[in-house]
């Protein structure tokens, strides 16, 4: 594979677009970078399955950077609950550790496409449809949010996501406010993001034929390119909430996941 200009024309534009929807929806890039990734790795000759691997891997990494800005945003208005992150970020650790250096390795790339179309499919029906659990009860005890942020972490590993899917409705299941449960999960991003990433770069060392430019499972100039854009705009979505019909731009764009989730899941059964 070269790295020829239009490679990172593609890979800016993706990192601009998701950049934008996150700041704008609120939502993780991954469900969005994870296929195109896939199409454009697909298209310079990877291997389906492996280019699978890399995009969920690559995707992972991205939100290492992208949520500094975002966890700093919600720390400034005080909204988020530190207190939920310092007893979920163990158990996150771990579940990556599991996802990351052992399941991701061992699963066929796949059988983790039809994974991540699954998943999304789930999410873009939440969005859709603004399914929300109703608050129930309260926050489990120490042991209790060990193990959901390992549930957390390891999800998140195996479809290379941010994990807000998962987050937010246990966070507001438990009488969390939805403003202190979205914040504490762009919290929660940074130990998804970072346990996770480490975990493909060490279990990709000995994967073969990968393409130049990678590290471990990472695809490096894909990372860049879409951090640094993505960086960028997630700022002028955030902004652009106050101003566009977000209730109706959630319906548009939960058309497009289902779409991109059939995307993956035709990927995942013909490859």
């Amino acid at each position: 594979m070269t790295l020829e200009p239009l490679l990172f024309v593609e890979l800016a534009v993706l990192g601009l677009f998701t950049g934008f929807l996150a700041g704008l929806l609120g939502i993780g890039g991954g469900m969005i970078m994870v296929p195109f990734i896939t199409a454009i790795l697909t298209h310079r000759g990877v291997e389906p399955g492996l280019a699978v691997k890399m995009a969920i891997a690559t995707s992972m990494a991205t939100i290492v950077f992208t949520s500094i800005s975002s966890v700093r945003a919600h720390h400034k208005r005080g909204a988020v609950r530190w207190d939920i992150v310092v007893r979920l970020a163990p158990g996150i650790v771990i579940g990556a550790a599991i996802a990351s250096l052992g399941a991701f390795a061992v699963i066929k790339g796949t059988s983790l496409a039809i994974l991540f179309a699954v998943f999304v499919g789930f999410s873009a029906t939440q969005m859709l449809f603004n399914k929300k659990p109703s608050a129930s009860r309260t926050l489990p005890g120490t042991a209790g949010q060990l193990g959901a942020g390992t549930g957390i972490g390891f999800l998140s590993g195996m479809v290379g996501a941010g994990g807000g899917f998962v987050s937010v409705p246990f966070m507001t299941w438990c009488n969390v406010s939805i403003h202190n449960a979205v914040a504490t999960s762009a919290a929660l991003g940074f130990p998804i993001a970072l346990s996770n990433a480490v975990g493909y770069v060490v279990s990709g060392q000995q994967v073969e034929n990968l393409p130049p430019w990678s590290f471990g499972y990472i695809f490096l100039p894909a990372l860049v390119a879409i951090a640094s854009a993505s960086v960028i705009m997630a700022p002028l979505g955030a902004k652009a909430t106050h101003s566009l019909p977000v209730d109706s731009l959630k319906r548009v764009f939960a058309t497009t996941l289902y779409a991109l989730a059939g995307y993956m899941l035709y990927k995942g059964l013909t490859s």
